[in-house]
Order: structure tokens, then sequence, then C-alpha cells
């Protein structure tokens, strides 16, 4: 491959009951559970760390306790036949907008029975992690129509990360005058770790995460600060470093944090802070609160191991002038789209749900004064891999799958 730099403990079972009829599943969450001693459950995972020798950097870091959602709700698929969706977002009348990794966006009725098809969005290469891939509306869709997307731009030399805008036409068929407002090079013939997530802040600018490429040969992108790989940027809507953005040496002027693997999720809480959700190789998956102007350390410092069982950077897990992580997961349950959740289960709000792919679940985490202190996992009967989750308007979480599935999770 070549770069390109011109382009620019006891276990707990969460016991799922199925309802009657279609393929609706409703969740009996009043079972009878096993509690410690402390009167606290046990943290759902129960396989061993891939590294049991590495520490935490402070209690609660990792393997929290247990919590057991009360409340009864269902879940439900409303619609098994997405192809490869990747990011979803409600449109103002609770319709839902999300994409195909083969270049188009499906328009989704409330229901899940109506699904109607957007096109018109620059070529993609959407072999391995690539394509079209998340979605985001503009802050002002109602007046000005406006979508914001990402996708693996394919180049001379490889492809790369990008950031285009276009307007829903009149009819939905169709994207109207998209345009690229950003680039993060350098260009890579490479096929994984695009990260790709988009997030508006309370001002209108726009969070744009990006991936490190996977591959040696990047890795060390993470942290060069010319580079935008393996870091969360932040734009304006015409792709401009944004505003107050950090005035570091060296640092170009989108970069907002560095030291990234490959960050998947991101999401505003209800205080306007970023949080961001990255998988790390073996092991070492991260939670972080996003701070302006700071180094998360990837590439000199992970809770995991290669794939190959090395150790990174001799096992260095903690080093100055690098942030850890809020929490971390070992061994990996690979998050991808995450969501706070404000809606009509009320023990629920503003915990974060995290969309697992190899976990094959959602976690639901419980953070109080920005520390995990309950972690809980949910449709893990379903055994699929859970790309994006949506914290609806109408009240309701919803999720995509990689197998094409939009399920409803409501309370009962």
């Amino acid at each position: 491959m070549k770069t390109n730099l011109n382009h620019s403990i006891p276990f707990l079972a969460l016991i799922l009951l199925i309802s009657c009829g279609g393929n609706s599943k409703s969740q009996n969450t009043n079972l009878n559970e096993t509690v410690s001693e402390s009167g606290k459950l046990p943290n759902p995972e129960t396989s061993q760390p891939n590294s049991p020798e590495y520490r935490s950097a402070f209690v609660g870091q990792t393997r929290i306790q247990g919590v057991k959602t009360s409340t009864p709700y269902h879940v439900e698929v409303i619609n098994s036949d997405l192809g490869k969706p990747w990011g979803i977002a409600n449109l103002p009348d609770g319709r839902f907008l999300i994409t195909e990794k083969s270049g188009f966006m499906n328009i989704v009725s409330t229901d899940g029975k109506t699904v109607s098809k957007v096109e018109g969005f620059p070529k993609v290469d959407s072999r391995g992690q690539g394509g079209l891939l998340d979605v985001a509306l503009d802050p002002d869709f109602k007046n000005n129509r406006m979508i914001f997307f990402s996708f693996s731009e394919p180049v001379s030399g490889g492809n790369h990360t990008a950031v285009g805008k276009g307007k829903l036409a009149a009819d939905e068929k169709s994207i109207e005058k998209p345009t690229v407002i950003f680039r993060a090079t350098p260009t890579y013939d490479g096929r994984l770790h695009y990260g790709s997530r988009l997030v508006f802040d309370q001002d209108g600018n726009l969070f744009v995460s990006t991936g490190e490429r996977s591959d040696l040969a990047t890795r060390p992108f993470a942290q060069k600060q010319d580079s935008y790989l393996g870091k969360v940027l932040k734009i304006t809507k015409d792709g401009k470093p944004a505003p107050g953005n950090p005035n570091i040496p060296g640092w170009k002027p989108e970069i907002y944090s560095t030291g990234h693997r490959n960050p998947q999720g991101l999401a505003m809480d209800e205080k306007g802070q970023l949080w961001e959700a990255e998988m790390g190789p073996r092991g070492g998956d991260e939670l972080n609160l996003i701070h302006s102007g700071k180094n998360y350390g990837w590439g000199d410092v992970s809770y995991g191991i290669e794939y190959s069982g090395k150790k990174i950077n001799h096992g260095t897990t903690q080093k100055s002038g690098t942030e850890q992580p809020v929490y971390y997961w070992d061994p990996s349950v690979s998050m991808s789209g995450i969501t706070f959740y404000n809606g009509n289960i009320d023990e629920w709000k503003n915990n974060l749900f995290l969309g697992c792919l190899s976990g094959e679940k959602i976690i639901r985490l419980v953070i109080k004064n920005n520390k995990v202190v309950g972690e809980e996992w949910l449709l893990e009967d379903q055994k699929d891999r859970i790309r994006d989750v949506l914290n609806g308007q109408d009240g309701n979480l919803y999720a995509i799958s990689d197998s094409g599935k939009l399920y409803k999770i409501f309370k009962k």
C-alpha cells in the first residue's frame, strides 16, 4: 500500500421473553435477579480480558457494576430489508433518513413499512468499511432542507473520508447540488477505519470523526497534527475551521482533538459536552469525553493489544500529555454509533447507548458527573451487529444493524 500526501465476575443473564405475534420481542425486565452482597449487580462481562496484567488508571474505569432496567419495554423489528445501513437521522416529521453504504439514502416511514430511495450522491468507494456513511441534518433543515453526509471518496492514489452537503429535493428522490466541503487527507490506498460520524454542536458547527486508516503505515498519522487522520475535527457548514478551535502551533486549524483510532461514535450530552467512542484492537475500546486541544493517545497508549497478541508501545497504558478514557472495555465490544437518550423511559434519561458490532448488542451506560456508574447489555438475543442508534424524536430508541434491520425499542 502507498500513502499519497498530495490529496488534499457471577453472571446475570438478561432473559428476553418473546411476545406473541409478528417479529415483535417483549423484554420482561421484572425477573428475579441475583445480586452481590453489596446489593449491586455484577458487571455483565464474564470473559477474561486480553491483558489481565493491565491496571486501570482509576476505580470505575472498566467493568463497573451492572444495572438492570425495571421499566417493561418492547423490542420490535419494523423493517428488515435496508441492505447495508450505516447512519440514521430523524426527519422533522418523524420519518427516518438512513444511509446505505453502496451510495444512496433511504427515507423510511415511521412504521417502517414504506421505503423510498434518495439518489444523486457523489461516487463512493464501498469496499471494506467504506461507502456512504453518516448523515446529519442541518440544524436549519426545516428552512433550507440541507443534509450533511460523510463518505469514502475514491480518488487517484486511494481514498479518504470526505464530508459533503446537498439539498433534499422537494420530491425527496434526489440530493441537489451535492458539494464536498472537506477532505480528511492524506489519501491512502486502504479499505478500513474511516471514522465518519457527524454531530452538530449548539452553535451550528459540525464535529467530524476520522480514523487512522488501520495499517501500521498510517497509524503514526494519529499523532501527526499536520494530518487529518485519527482526529475529531470541528468545521463550519462550509468546511472551514470552526471559530474557537484550539490554536496550537503545528496543528491544522480544523483539528479539535487528536490521537484517535477508529472513532465511529459521537454524541452531545444534555450539557453540550461531546462524547466519543472508538474501537481499540484486541481490547481497549474507549469512551472519551472530548476536550478541545487534547491528545487521546492512540498509537502511543492503549488498554488493548495488537491482533497478533503483541503489546502496543511496550504495553503503555498511561502517558503524560495524553488523556485517559472515561471508560474502556477488554475484550472488545466494537462500538459504532452512540446516542444520549431523553425519551419515554424515565430511568434511561441522559443515559448513553452504544451500538456494538462484534459485541452484537446495545450497551447502556449510566453516567453521573462524567463518570460511568452502571452498565447494562441489551438486545443480546438478537445476535445482530448494531451499527447506529438513534434517540428518536417520538421518545423511542431506534437502532440499525448490519443485517439491514431497523429496531424500535419502546416502553410498554
